[in-house]
């Protein structure tokens, strides 16, 4: 369970209770998809890990004065994954789809990138932002339209998306970058982040929010499935996620591995705290 959330896993009678999804305000899903890693596999275990390495982090937050364990926070475990990636989406999709119409808030762990497909199709937002290395534009990696290459190309086929913005943003192909020219697409390099802020862009508006790792310097997270140097300060993303939180439905953090010492998954759960505290402080839950 990720340290601070109730147990609401299908199963959990079990082992001797009953799950309690009685007023959840938000909703762990893990997500270890780990089909189309493009380098170093292993995403599979980013669930697990991201839990584990959360483990010693305080559940008292002194900035927002609140405490993690009295969010309403709710871990329903792992969606098992297998290797037919459209078929596994369209199962996790309605596991978040279901949390969604609970009047909660899906806060996925994956995984590689492409779970983040199913939390948009779940959440419906107008706007999404990512924080990545990658431009992930492709139409279709190595023949692979559900490659977590190709994973914000397919997003924007999502209905309800209007538009993305791309955070640290340091790679692409060339193709790629000419789907980024469009106007559907904002992209913002690393050395532009500190700076950018959101204003009212975001209000009023459905908001999805995904942390690629990777968006991460190596340096900081390595525990990744395709390193990109030249990269954000976690501080950086930290401050993106507390700006992004109050207005979002949907998060997720993705592409954590077990190819570190557990950097790379003790800052996604970090995020994932920064991100439940901000909401919860906007919103007053």
């Amino acid at each position: 369970m990720f340290p601070g959330a109730t147990d609401g896993r299908e199963d959990s009678d079990a082992r001797g209770r009953e799950p309690d999804r009685v007023g959840a305000n938000f909703v762990v899903v893990g997500a270890p998809l780990d089909v189309s890693t493009t380098f170093q596999p292993g995403t599979r275990f980013g669930p697990r890990r991201i839990r584990t390495f959360a483990e010693p982090f305080d559940d008292y937050d002194h900035r927002t004065d609140q405490h993690f364990s009295d969010l309403g926070v709710e871990d329903r475990g792992d969606v098992r994954a297998w290797d037919d990636a459209e078929a596994y989406l369209e199962y996790l999709e309605g596991t978040l789809r279901d949390i969604v119409w609970d009047d909660a808030v899906p806060l996925l762990l994956g995984g590689e990138h492409t779970v983040s497909l199913a939390g948009v199709r779940a959440v419906e937002p107008e706007v999404v932002v990512c924080l990545d290395a990658h431009l992930d534009l492709y139409e279709a990696y190595d023949g692979n339209e559900l490659s977590h290459a190709a994973v914000m190309r397919r997003i924007l086929e999502v209905e309800s998306v209007e538009e993305i913005v791309l955070l640290g943003i340091r790679t692409g192909s060339e193709a790629e970058w000419d789907r980024a020219s469009e106007d559907d697409v904002t992209v913002v390099p690393p050395e532009d982040v500190a700076d950018r802020s959101f204003g009212d862009r975001l209000e009023d508006r459905d908001v999805y929010l995904s942390v690629d790792i990777d968006a991460a310097d190596p340096a900081y997270a390595p525990g990744t499935g395709t390193t990109e140097p030249f990269g954000l300060e976690p501080r950086e993303i930290r401050d993106i996620v507390r700006e992004v939180a109050p207005h979002a439905g949907g998060f997720d953090v993705v592409e954590v591995n077990d190819r570190d010492d557990g950097q790379a998954a003790s800052l996604a759960g970090k995020l994932v705290r920064e991100f439940v505290f901000s909401k919860a402080a906007a919103t007053g839950e």
